[in-house]
């Protein structure tokens, strides 16, 4: 059997803060938000925002919209999905935080590193997928609005079913924000993204009628 990890004085006393503070933040918001009248809904920001289904999802709307005008998006979404999925399980694995004394085992598709807590998943996914659509594929003002109103629901959601303590939810706010600059840098163009779709597919796609944009601009 291994040694108990000795978690250092200083980081000890920040985990003890964060959850002191976690628990007066559930206790004022438990006054507006019950967990037992939201829990369906906070269940189903749960699942919302689940790795396995945006990936599956997402798979299959490859070939049932099969629209080369949309692969570079398509493309460059899943990478950045992949990212974060793998980033959130190294760091876990690594961290390895227990969640929260309150939270239940209930939780939708837990796998592996599920059984810890920093830093959140749902709300690094969350962040990654609210501001890609907004900032580096943008779909409207109001699309965006809903995507951010999303993000910050599945955030709290996760602290009121004693998922994550807020410094997960906060490292994970942070993780989302570096996948999409990851995914800014090195965003894949339409010529890269059709040959990916090619090497995968059976279909042949080619590049006549589409324009190659090789930059993307990020306000």
């Amino acid at each position: 059997m291994g040694e108990k990890r000795v978690v250092p004085g200083p980081l000890k006393q920040l985990l003890n803060v964060d959850a002191a503070i976690t628990t007066v933040f559930c206790r004022i918001l438990e006054n507006y938000m019950s967990p037992t009248k939201f829990r369906t809904h906070f269940k189903g920001l749960e699942i919302s925002c689940h790795s396995l289904p945006w990936i599956a999802t997402w798979v299959a709307l490859f070939w049932i919209l099969w629209n080369p005008h949309l692969f570079e998006m398509q493309v460059n979404f899943f990478i950045g999905l992949i990212i974060d999925i793998l980033c959130v399980a190294i760091i876990k694995a690594v961290v390895r935080r227990r969640r929260p004394p309150g939270n239940k085992p209930d939780m939708f598709l837990t796998v592996g590193s599920d059984i810890y807590s920093f830093p959140s998943g749902h709300v690094s996914r969350a962040v990654f997928i609210s501001l890609f659509f907004s900032q580096l594929y943008p779909l409207g003002n109001i699309l965006s609005i809903l995507l951010y109103t999303w993000a910050i629901l599945v955030a709290i959601s996760r602290v009121l079913l004693k998922r994550h303590y807020l410094l997960d939810v906060t490292g994970g706010a942070i993780l989302g924000f570096i996948e999409v600059g990851i995914i800014s840098v090195i965003w894949l163009n339409k010529r890269s993204s059709v040959s990916i779709i090619n090497w995968l597919s059976e279909e042949k796609v080619t590049l006549e009628g589409l324009h190659d944009a090789v930059e993307i601009d990020i306000d």
